[in-house]
This record gives C-alpha cells, sequence and structure tokens, in this order.
C-alpha cells in the first residue's frame, strides 16, 4: 500500500501515516497550550508532542526515541490526528471509570465559572460548589481540567497603532539580528521612584514567622531613572534625575553618546513619550547621526526589554526603607553597579509570527466581546 497523504480528506484505517502533517495556526495553538499545560494529563500531553514533531519534519522513529515510546504509538495517533484532526487524540467514548458527578452538575460548573453573579467579583471553589451541589475538590477538578482559573487575571490592552506591524518588526529585527558594528540599545525612563520610609523598622524573616513592614509611609519625593539596557550584553549605562522633561531625556541621551564606544552606531528602542520627540531633542539627534531611534507601538512597552530590568529594580527599590531621596539614589546606584558587574542578558526568543498570530485571535475575541 503506497503512502496516505495527510490531510483532510480519506485513508486507509491501519496504514501507515508516513508524510509530513500539516497544522493549520489554530492546530498548532492548541496543541502547543497541551504542551505547556500544567493542568493536562501526561498522556493528552505526549500525544500533542507526537503530532508537534511530525509536523516538524521527525520521522517516526526519531519521535519514538525523543519521546520514550514505540513507533505503533507514533504511528496510531498520527493516524487518529489525520482522519479526525484535534478530536482524534481523545479516547473514545466508554473508556474508564464511568463519570460519578450528574451530567447538568458539571455543565453547570464549566458553564458558570465565566459569568460570575452579581454579588461576587468571581466564582470560588466553594461558592461554586453551594451553587452545583457538588464538593469543592470536584469543583477544583472540573476547572484544573479544563484549564478555567477565575482567580487569575493580567493586564491587557491591545494596541491601536495603524503602523503597529511596520514598528513591531523594526523592533524585533533589531532582536532577532542585531546590526554589526552597532550597539541596540533599549531605553527608557523609570519615573515616580518613590523615596519610602517606613514608620517602623519590619521584622526579620526567620524561622517560623515571614518577614514584616508596616502598611504605613512617609514621603520623601521621587527620583527618575533614565536607562540604556545593552542587548548584547545586558550592562545599563544609566542618569538619575529629579524630574522626567525633555531636557533630562536629552541629557541622558549626551551621557550614553560618551559612554558608548566611538564609531559604533547606536540603536535606540524608544517608546512614544512626548519627550522623547521633543523638537530640542529632534534637532539634537539630527547633529548626531550615529544615534537611530527606533519607536516601539502604542500600548506595547512589552517590546521593550528595558522594562524587565524594571520590574527588577521595582522589586528592589519595595522591599527597602528610604529615609531621603539621597538614601533611594545611592540604593539604586547600588543596585546598578551589581548589575553591571554581573551582567545578565535578556534574550529575545519569541517568535514574530507567533505573537502576531495571538494579537490577531486576541483582536477577534477582543471585537466579538464588544459587539456582543
Amino acid at each position: 500500500m503506497g503512502a496516505a497523504t495527510i490531510g483532510r480528506g480519506r485513508f486507509c484505517e491501519g496504514s501507515m501515516v508516513r508524510s509530513k502533517i500539516a497544522l493549520d495556526p489554530g492546530e498548532r495553538q492548541e496543541l502547543q497550550r497541551r504542551t505547556r499545560a500544567m493542568t493536562i494529563s501526561v498522556r493528552d500531553r505526549q500525544r500533542a508532542e507526537i503530532i508537534l514533531l511530525r509536523a516538524d519534519g521527525l520521522t517516526q522513529g526519531q519521535i519514538a526515541s525523543r519521546l520514550g515510546v514505540s513507533r505503533v504509538t507514533v504511528n496510531e495517533w498520527c493516524r487518529r490526528f489525520a482522519v479526525q484532526r484535534l478530536a482524534g487524540l481523545h479516547d473514545a467514548p466508554g473508556r474508564g471509570r464511568k463519570p460519578s458527578l450528574p451530567a447538568a452538575a458539571v455543565r453547570m460548573v464549566l458553564e458558570k465559572a465565566v459569568t460570575p453573579p452579581a454579588t461576587l467579583a468571581r466564582w470560588s471553589c466553594r461558592t461554586m460548589a453551594r451553587e452545583a451541589g457538588i464538593s469543592q475538590a470536584s469543583v477544583q477538578r472540573l476547572w484544573a481540567a479544563n484549564d478555567i482559573k477565575p482567580h487569575l487575571s493580567r493586564t491587557f490592552k491591545l494596541s491601536n497603532d495603524k503602523q503597529f506591524e511596520a514598528k513591531f518588526w523594526d523592533v524585533i529585527g533589531l532582536y532577532l539580528d542585531p546590526p554589526d558594528k552597532a550597539l541596540v540599545l533599549c531605553c527608557d525612563e523609570k519615573s515616580q521612584c518613590q523615596a519610602l520610609e517606613r514608620t517602623q523598622p519590619g521584622l526579620p524573616l526567620g524561622v517560623g514567622h515571614v518577614k514584616t513592614r508596616t502598611h504605613d509611609y512617609i514621603r520623601h519625593g521621587t527620583l527618575t531613572l533614565f536607562a540604556a539596557l545593552n542587548y548584547l550584553d545586558g550592562k545599563l549605562i544609566s542618569r538619575i534625575a529629579k524630574r522626567h522633561r525633555h531636557q533630562e531625556w536629552l541629557a541622558f541621551l549626551k551621557t550614553i553618546d560618551r559612554q558608548a564606544p566611538a564609531g559604533l552606531t547606536l540603536h535606540l528602542i524608544a517608546d512614544n513619550y512626548a519627550t522623547h520627540k521633543h523638537p530640542t531633542v529632534r534637532a539634537w539627534l539630527a547633529r548626531h547621526p550615529r544615534f537611530r531611534m527606533h519607536f516601539t507601538p502604542t500600548s506595547s512597552s512589552w517590546l521593550n526589554l528595558v522594562e524587565r530590568f524594571f520590574r527588577d529594580l521595582t522589586d528592589f527599590i519595595t522591599e527597602q526603607s528610604f529615609a531621603s531621596l539621597g538614601e533611594l539614589a545611592d540604593a539604586i546606584i547600588t543596585f546598578l553597579a551589581e548589575r553591571n558587574a554581573n551582567a545578565r542578558r535578556y534574550v529575545w526568543q519569541a517568535k514574530g509570527e507567533d505573537i502576531l498570530r495571538k494579537i490577531s485571535a486576541a483582536r477577534e475575541q477582543l471585537t466579538a466581546v464588544t459587539v456582543g
């Protein structure tokens, strides 16, 4: 029997699957989700890995060796996927122990999880268990099996920049293929670094008790940290100022010009903050052609890797107590010196196509929610 063509067409039951599997974007995204999900069963994750590896061109023998299964197992799941697509990766009905929960209760737990009652911000296992008439453990298992997490949320906003994709690839291109004889500097300012003094000393971490700090504090003002993260080696060029106007940004650019090696082109990644585009700043940049500005799309600061460093700095600052702006500035300078002495790169690894595919899916869902 000849090799069957893998696709959405028909082919013979029990035949050997030898052709490469072709996945559409939705199928690949779902299979990748299954390989990363913490609540999915081992066998379901393994089946997803088999299909992804086959789609990437690995032979059945290579897949069997990598995953520690037989070639018969690999062929079986490739065959079922070719016929039924994603539905073929589920076990046939009737296998295993019969469900002990009423079907109506299961449907309620899954459907109502996304629509909390008016008197609650969200469902909990306890409140849903009372509503459905089953145990809290059953609710937890149902939610975990279906990857439903009512207790979690994340900050989310889609960019409305009309030139989003062009700016996106402009920035991503610097990460994926840094230019020769140049530095890629991820630049931004961290404003509102507050010098907060706790009203009482906190108790240190010890055996049997956690570290403490008071809920109230005295404010001693704020500072702004200007930072340029060198994408190639992870080191930082920085400047501390009391304000963050275009004058301070221009002074920071001059600091970069002095500290960056001569003869190198400087590619600066920055956001669309007004100070970065002030006429005085533009005039200075025109007189210093080695500076090349690359602006992220609006509402897309996640593209700028210096934001990852700012998160580390924020964690450090919020754990401290500062009696003055001078103490805060000294602490930041010490933190930066230690960071540069033991520099660590943040390496961009995500594929641009995958990010754009997720953004496109998010736009479709947001449109559906808005219209609905």
